[in-house]
This record gives C-alpha cells, sequence and structure tokens, in this order.
C-alpha cells in the first residue's frame, strides 16, 4: 500500500491510496477435488478421512450478476486457528424460453445453464479452501488422505496466485 500524491491545474494536491497489496496478507491453501459426489456425501468423506467437521452453512454463495449459487461446507478449527470451506465449482441452471412454432400453442424450450466459480478451472467439481492466520504447512499430508477416499479421482493443490477469480474466494 502506498500514497500518491499529485496536485491538479488548480495547485491543489490530490491524494491517491494505493491497494494493490491489500489480500497479499490472506493466507489460504486451495485444493481441487474432482469427483462426481452429491456434496453433502463427499463432506461426510473428507470429515472421515481429515478427522474435521464440514457442516453445511445456511446459505450458498450467491452471485446475483450470473444468477448462480454454490453450496458452501464450513468447519472452524479453533485449536489450529483455521478455516476449512468445501465449495462446489459448477452450478447448472435450467431456464426456460418460449419459442413459438406458428401455432396456437407455444412451446417451452429448457436450456440448461453451466456456471463455475472459479472460471479457469471449469472441470473442477469442488474446492477445499483452508484458511490460515499463521503458517499453514499440512497441505501434504491433507492431499495425500484426500487422494485415499476410493470416490475421489483427483485432487491437487491451486497456485492462487495465477488465479484472475480468487476474488470470488473471498467470502467470509
Amino acid at each position: 500500500m502506498h500514497y500518491i500524491y499529485r496536485s491538479n491545474s488548480r495547485g491543489m494536491a490530490k491524494h491517491k491510496l494505493i491497494l494493490e497489496d491489500v489480500f497479499e496478507d490472506v493466507s489460504y491453501t486451495l485444493i481441487a477435488i474432482h469427483c462426481s459426489l452429491e456434496d453433502y456425501r463427499l463432506a461426510y468423506l473428507l470429515n472421515k478421512s481429515l478427522s474435521i467437521n464440514l457442516s453445511k452453512k445456511e446459505e450458498d454463495l450467491d452471485f446475483d450478476h450470473v444468477s448462480a449459487s454454490y453450496s458452501i461446507f464450513e468447519w472452524e478449527d479453533v485449536n489450529h486457528q483455521t478455516t476449512w470451506n468445501l465449495i462446489t465449482n459448477i452450478c447448472r441452471k435450467e431456464s426456460g424460453t418460449l419459442r413459438s412454432m406458428g401455432s396456437l400453442f407455444g412451446n417451452d424450450e429448457k436450456t440448461l445453464k453451466t456456471y463455475n466459480l472459479i472460471s479457469e478451472h471449469k472441470t473442477v467439481d469442488y474446492f477445499l479452501k483452508i484458511s490460515s492466520d499463521g503458517l499453514f504447512s499440512g497441505e501434504r499430508s491433507i492431499l495425500n488422505h484426500i487422494q485415499d477416499v476410493s470416490q475421489i479421482v483427483t485432487a491437487y493443490v491451486i497456485d492462487i496466485s495465477q488465479l484472475k477469480s480468487r476474488n470470488n474466494l473471498i467470502f467470509n
């Protein structure tokens, strides 16, 4: 964060605050998970495998600009000062359009639209976000436990610095 001082045509100083690195202090690990399980079933298996306690939040992540919502599970580990979130990456919405074929009755045509929370990773089914106030070093062990779940096809760590849509992961 830094300040820029400029003067305008009247000689008055303008102050501009640049907040380019504000979110750099936020520390989290992001793990991509590929599997075809329902969200509640995956949360149950992760709870069992990782000895955590994810539970569904009352409200989904809702993005009005695309009319998409994503289910989210959360667990706060007070002892290790970490927050765990399991978030769906894919939202499928059915929308109906009325199409007339020149007949007395119109035909309803349904279209299925797919939205992604993180558009750079369209094939990822879920993300496990592990936020920490301090240094978090257990990602290799966690990844091994996740990959040991037979219903999970694959899992891997995402480099969050390369994500263009990482703002979608700011929801706490």
